[in-house]
Order: structure tokens, then sequence, then C-alpha cells
């Protein structure tokens, strides 16, 4: 098994696991860390909660882009079977850029000549993930310093959130058992869960009381754009389009893995409120 990252970092990774330094927008610096694998799964991906570095357009050059190369790599290398991370809705005619490349993303992995599993999962969290925190840097951006909590819409929008370690689980099967080749799959937590509540988990389990008061979502789009112009500013026009769509699943997957909600892990047992 070799893990190939920008900087990898072989401290918490198996004795038994390779490291290669690569990017997946250069070609020439991936393919020889391709060459001759039986699977890629692929986990590249730049988070639609923030405005990334460079621009919006960077979620073209690294989801779509990047997972061309990838595809590209593994045709010539060989690979017989190509794991997609995608995500929940997406479209290559989406309404976001993170959405979008996603969609186109999927279209390279479709067309090629590999054996594709695309999963597309709702947000992640566990250690190390930022969803958890994405709540309370919406307060410092909204309303810092101050005992309210602005949220756009009233955070009305849903997401089903999963645990890092029930995906992990999922991925694996789909790399190692034939019968998920040719598949997309929808995944999604245990829970269907609004923005406010979960702001409200957040809150309770660091033991303090929030008073969430809604922001019209055009006012909202307003200040998300303004700020999106402004250097450093996290946030951007395409998050306000992010947050006017649910998050959630149609028809959750997780029945295809032999598991049932029961089987997963909460957010609210992972915060222990």
């Amino acid at each position: 098994m070799t893990v190939l990252a920008r900087n990898p970092d072989s401290d918490d990774l198996p004795d038994a696991a390779d490291t290669a330094s690569g990017d997946v927008t250069a070609y020439d610096s991936i393919e020889s860390a391709v060459d001759g694998h039986d699977a890629v799964v692929n986990l590249v991906a730049l988070s639609p909660l923030f405005k990334p570095k460079g621009g919006d357009e960077m979620h073209d050059e690294v989801h779509r882009h990047g997972t061309e190369n990838l595809v590209r790599a593994a045709e010539a290398g060989g690979v017989e079977r190509f794991v997609q991370m995608s995500a929940l809705g997406a479209d290559p005619n989406g309404a976001t850029a993170y959405i979008r490349a996603k969609g186109q993303a999927e279209g390279h992995v479709t067309d090629s000549d590999l054996d594709w599993v695309i999963v597309r999962p709702s947000v992640v969290f566990g250690e190390g993930g930022e969803f958890v925190s994405f709540t309370k840097k919406l307060k410092g951006m909204f309303a810092p310093g101050l005992p309210i909590y602005p949220l756009p819409g009233g955070g009305k929008t849903r997401f089903q959130p999963i645990h890092v370690d029930d995906l992990v689980e999922m991925l694996v099967e789909t790399v190692v058992d034939d019968d998920h080749v040719g598949e997309r799959y929808e995944l999604g937590g245990p829970d269907n869960l609004t923005l406010r509540q979960i702001t409200n988990m957040v809150y309770d389990a660091a033991g303090k009381s929030v008073s969430i008061v809604s922001v019209p979502m055009p006012l909202a789009g307003i200040g998300l754009t303004l700020g999106g112009k402004l250097p450093g500013f996290p946030m951007g026009a395409d998050q306000y389009r992010s947050l006017q769509f649910d998050n959630t699943t149609d028809d959750n997957d997780i029945g295809a893995f032999g598991v049932s909600d029961g089987d997963l892990t909460g957010l609210d047992a992972y915060l222990g409120v």
C-alpha cells in the first residue's frame, strides 16, 4: 500500500504503508507512484465549506483535472480498481464550483476502462475533521464577541453527517469486493440534522449555550458575496449557494455494505451530548 500526498507523513500510518510525494494536478509527479498497484482510492479534495486559496477555480483544477490525471495514470499503470470519493449532489451542471467539479470528475472515472466505484458521502466528521469546527467559525464571521449566533436562513440547511471510521470501512469494502464495481453509492450517517441542531449540539458539548437568530438568506448572500472579495475571508458566494440546498441522501445506501443506522456513530454520540 502506498499513501500518495503532497507532503506525506508516515507517523500516523501503518508500518507496512509506503509513502510517495506527488500532486494530482501535475501528472508527472504521480505517474510512477500509481504504477503497478491493484487499486487507486482517490480521496483528494478541497473543502466545500470554505473558499479555496486560489479561488473557486481550484475546485476544477483539483477535483476534475486531478481526477483526470489519476485515471490516466491508473490506466497507464495497469491498475484494475478505481474508487472515487465524490460528494452528495455531484452534478456537472450543479449550483456550486465544488459540485460541478465533482460531477465532471465522475465523468472521467465512468468513461475510463477501469473497474470503478463511486461513493458520494454527506459531510464527514471525526478526529482531524473540520465540520464541527465549521459551526464555530461561522459565529466568528457573523457575530464575533456577541452572545448571539446569526445563522443564514435560521440554520435550516440539512446535513447527514457520517463518521470517518464508518466511511472508511465502506471504502475498504469497495476495494476488495467485486460486487461494488460499476456502482454509485450515496452514504450518510444515522441522523438527518439541520445546521441549527448541529450548532446547538456543538455548543452543548462545550458546556455553552448559544442564542441563534435567523439571517434572511438574501442578506446572508450579500454578506458572504461581499466578504468573499476580501483577502483572508474564509467564505464566499459559492458557500452561500451551498447553504441553499440540503446535504442529505435520497436513499441511504449503507445497506449495500451490510450495515444499518444502528451500526453507525451519530454526531450526538461523538460529541457526547
